[in-house]
């Protein structure tokens, strides 16, 4: 299903529906762009440890944008022994709904709007009709904006009208609006003595008399202009009331499409993907929060089942996959020894045509990482527990020794200890490398820059007298992997004392010139000494005090009348974390959350019965 601005809302109830309904999901995203600075090959050097490679894409590719959300629910039908999926295509754009909404700005990267143009890509169902999303903090930052304007129209808040002319002082109108303010005092004048008119229309200003009513409407081209009406003090009170609620209405449009992401880190059930490190990483980032720090802190919600993991790290699997692109293991889970699973549409969804192959429309390859991920579940039988080895490890692409990101424990690592780093002039190519260590027969070479790069070579004994060529070379140097680790970190962390160290200079130098003699720990501002609409809200993962709801479907009025649709993950982190516990606590005898069915088939259902 096609879901765009204009009829997301409609269809936004079954989007809730489908996820409350389902027993996992899959999703996928097509992106405008990958890396704005190094190439593809530099991004993803093969020596990169986990915590390297997130920290280059969140620098590198965070500023492109999502502007495709595919999501792929599965049902199991006992009755027919059957999936039943709905498919979800939604086209995201980041439009600002008014003047105090974000202004996103993004970049683009021609190869890949190439690439997308090429497979058939509608970029006008993304500018002109992608839904909107606000983030976590930029949605209080707005609803603050709201409250904190309404609060001033009416009087600290209350109904109260209060004429903007009452207890001030004359103002000097500057000579060119002159004729302008006399030209609007004189049609309000001329409205309030006719008993035929009620309303007025003019151009956007400030400062009315009491006895009327003001609201400024858009056209659809957005110009802006004014009505002003004749009103009692109850039909005022009426319109302000409605003012409000649209006020609110469109604040609800605008958080937009993350409401969806909302509901499914809520639902706490398990989310497949194929190559999803960047999907996860782009998801967080627009639709929920900026990206932490650190990757533990990545996705800890929902549960994560990476496919590219499963087929190239499983036993039982990565000897008969050769090749885990979607499309390439799309058509092998068509052979023997799998099965295709038994698969169709809920009534009123469209079907994908996998003979067709629809590819890099998200919808499409979320359809197919579903299928995927279910035939290898029912080849693995018996086995099928060893998926539960891969949740929560995202794959990373070309690096050589550690294949996974681990979102729940420490990451691998390698001792590397056949590993060089080695810099050298900018003019350097490959061959130059390879004719460097030719002495040391197969080597692999991966670039970091211009001028540096890792070289590995097939025996490690070998690593002493490679570096001692380097001693006396003028134009490069050769160092052990080890060495290069331990020198980054000795750096990051003179780095960190000094910028300390000047901090507190700064501040002595401060304390000194203001000739104050109590200790730096007393100078903190006193809690009391902000405004309650001078807060800035930490953006956190973590739920605030008082988020906590009951999961469960949303009703039509809950959609049209919450005051935020930023709602609690409390209830998905609880599932979430059960999840973890009967991981652990897991033998191959018994596996609770993925469920062996008749017929070889398995239903995944890692919510219910949590």
């Amino acid at each position: 299903m096609e879901i765009i601005r204009s009829n997301f809302k409609s269809n936004l109830q079954k989007v809730y529906q489908a996820i409350e309904e389902a027993d996992f999901f899959a999703i996928d995203g097509e992106f405008s762009g990958i890396s704005d600075g190094p190439s593809v090959t530099a991004l993803t050097n093969g020596f990169d440890t986990p915590e390297e490679r997130y920290q280059k894409l969140k620098k590198h590719s965070m500023d492109f944008l999502l502007f495709q959300f595919g999501l792929c629910t599965f049902k199991y039908d006992y009755t027919d022994s059957k999936y039943v999926m709905k498919s979800f295509n939604f086209y995201v754009f980041p439009k600002p709904f008014s003047r105090s909404s974000p202004d996103v700005k993004f970049v683009c990267q021609s190869s890949s709007i190439d690439f997308l143009a090429s497979q058939g890509f509608d970029f006008n169902k993304v500018f002109r009709n992608g839904i909107p999303y606000l983030n976590q903090e930029e949605e209080r930052q707005l609803r603050e904006q709201y409250d904190e304007k309404r609060s001033q129209a009416n009087g600290a808040g209350s109904l109260a009208y209060v004429s903007p002319n009452a207890s001030k002082c004359p103002v000097t109108i500057p000579e060119d609006q002159k004729k302008f303010i006399d030209q609007v005092v004189e049609k309000i004048e001329d409205l309030l003595q006719s008993e035929e008119n009620k309303n007025l229309d003019l151009e956007p200003c400030t400062g009315y008399p009491k006895g009327i009513h003001v609201e400024t409407l858009e056209t659809e081209k957005k110009e802006r202009y004014i009505v002003i009406s004749k009103v009692d003090e109850e039909e005022r009170k009426k319109r302000e009331q409605q003012k409000h609620a649209k006020e609110q209405e469109e604040l609800n449009d605008a958080v937009g499409f993350s409401r969806v992401i909302h509901a499914i880190a809520n639902s706490g059930k398990l989310v497949i993907g194929h190559n999803m490190l960047l999907d996860v990483m782009h998801t967080v980032h627009q639709f929920y929060s900026p990206l932490p720090a650190v990757t533990l802190d990545l996705f800890t919600v929902c549960c994560l089942l990476m496919m590219k993991c499963c087929a190239s790290l499983l036993p039982h699997l990565q000897d008969i996959i050769n090749n885990t692109s979607l499309a390439e293991l799309e058509k092998r889970v068509k052979e023997t020894p799998f099965s295709p699973p038994k698969v169709e549409s809920a009534e009123g969804f469209p079907s994908y045509d996998t003979a067709s192959e629809q590819l890099h429309e998200a919808g499409y390859d979320a359809y197919i990482t579903g299928l995927c991920f279910i035939s290898m579940a029912n080849y693995l039988g018996t086995f099928h527990y060893l998926f539960l080895s891969s949740l929560y490890r995202l794959f990373l692409m070309r690096v050589m020794d550690i294949p996974y990101l681990n979102l729940e424990g420490p990451d691998l690592q390698p001792k590397r200890d056949h590993v060089l780093h080695v810099t050298f002039p900018k003019e350097w190519k490959t061959s130059d490398l390879y004719q460097l260590f030719s002495a040391f027969g197969n080597i692999q070479i991966s670039w970091i820059d211009d001028t540096s790069a890792f070289v590995s070579l097939s025996q490690p004994e070998q690593v002493p007298i490679a570096v001692n060529t380097s001693k006396y070379a003028e134009s490069y140097r050769i160092q052990t992997y080890a060495d290069y680790v331990g020198k980054k970190q000795d750096e990051k962390q003179n780095k960190r004392k000094w910028t300390e160290d000047g901090w507190k200079e700064v501040e002595r130098k401060r304390l000194s010139t203001q000739g104050l003699s109590h200790p730096l720990q007393s100078h903190y501002y006193h809690p009391n000494s902000f405004s309650a609409t001078s807060r800035v809200g930490k953006r956190n993962l973590s739920p605030g005090p008082g988020e906590d709801r009951v999961s469960g479907e949303i009703s039509d009025s809950e959609l049209e009348q919450t005051d935020s649709c930023a709602e609690s993950l409390s209830e998905g982190r609880k599932k979430a974390k059960k999840l973890k516990r009967m991981k652990k606590e897991l033998s191959p005898a018994g596996v609770c959350g993925i469920l062996l069915k008749p017929q070889g088939c398995v239903l995944l259902n890692c919510s219910r019965n949590l």
